[in-house]
């Protein structure tokens, strides 16, 4: 009797939180078919979306006003990228990370923390409020990194024993940053110096039950909420940093979701890049539009993208 007792609170409790979760469903706007679709960024001074597909060596634009597309092929694998303030973007590439003048297709090196760890490569990145570059690499068991750039070249190494570096965001009151390393399930958030650009006190603040899939590519909104990517999970999240929980879902009708960013006029386009690397033909006949680009307008607003800053405060 205890044990049916328990079940049914448990069902219950279940039952509360499916409730008070928000669904939301994403439609396909790009049928890509991208092995494995990354990085989305919404630029915003150029009003588009910007994306990555890391297999096929490709950075891809699109302008939702004209609906054009563009391609521009790279000579390795990308992990990620983020807008320069004086135009172009960095691109962080197999061997380091570059600054590409996509006009003149012209790649100015930048730094490679890792040239003799010839089994890593960059993975996910972004800007920080201050303009310094985070990104991160993947590579064997906790043979990864998370490193910071600053402009013209300086990098320092902020995390070591990393396996899987993926996402990464800043509260807008510049105090908190918050960090994925894939395989452990976990969203750790740290003390922030936005002047110094140092961290501290390292948190667990979301942990992934099993079965919802493993914690990918991540964007922050207005009210400090997290929107996650949930790789073999067919959604993004949006999860409460205090309290641990997830408090809306967005269905995506694909199996692999790697990525996703705020865009749009108003900032409340959720842009969704998803891979069909890895999957077997059932999975692939059950998720046809596995590798698509995605989107949904929610009830929320995200926050702007920042510059790589090479401008010296």
């Amino acid at each position: 009797m205890k044990t049916l007792l328990i079940s049914f609170i448990l069902s219950l409790i279940s039952l509360t939180i499916c409730i008070a979760q928000k669904i939301y469903k994403a439609t396909l706007l790009l049928d890509a078919k991208a092995t494995l679709g990354e990085g989305s960024i919404w630029h915003p001074g150029e009003k588009k979306l910007y994306w990555i597909d890391i297999d096929e060596k490709t950075l891809h634009t699109y302008d939702p006003d004209s609906k054009e597309e563009t391609h521009y092929p790279l000579k390795q694998k990308v992990g990620t990228i983020v807008p320069i303030d004086t135009g172009g973007v960095l691109v962080a590439l197999k061997d380091g990370v570059y600054a590409f003048n996509m006009k003149a297709n012209i790649f100015r090196f930048i730094t490679s923390p890792e040239k003799d760890l010839t089994e890593n490569r960059f993975n996910d990145g972004k800007c920080d409020p201050w303009g310094r570059f985070w990104v991160g690499t993947i590579g064997p068991r906790y043979k990864a990194a998370l490193y910071r750039i600053t402009a013209p070249s300086e990098c320092t190494k902020m995390l070591d024993s990393i396996t899987t570096s993926n996402g990464i965001v800043w509260s807008s009151d510049k105090t908190k940053m918050f960090y994925i390393d894939t395989p452990t399930g976990e969203v750790r958030q740290y003390n922030y110096d936005n002047n110094t650009g140092n961290i501290s006190n390292a948190q667990i603040v979301v942990k992934f039950p099993k079965g919802i899939g493993y914690p990918d590519g991540m964007t922050i909104d207005s009210e400090g909420m997290l929107w996650i990517a949930h790789w073999g999970g067919s959604c993004v999240g949006r999860w409460n940093p205090v309290t641990g929980n997830m408090i809306a879902k967005v269905e995506v009708p694909a199996l692999n979701i790697t990525s996703c960013a705020f865009g749009g006029k108003y900032l409340d386009t959720l842009y969704i890049t998803t891979a069909k690397t890895g999957m077997n033909e059932k999975q692939l006949k059950q998720f046809p539009l596995s590798g698509g680009v995605f989107s949904v307008t929610v009830d929320v607003k995200g926050t702007p993208a920042n510059y790589f800053n090479t401008k010296h405060k």
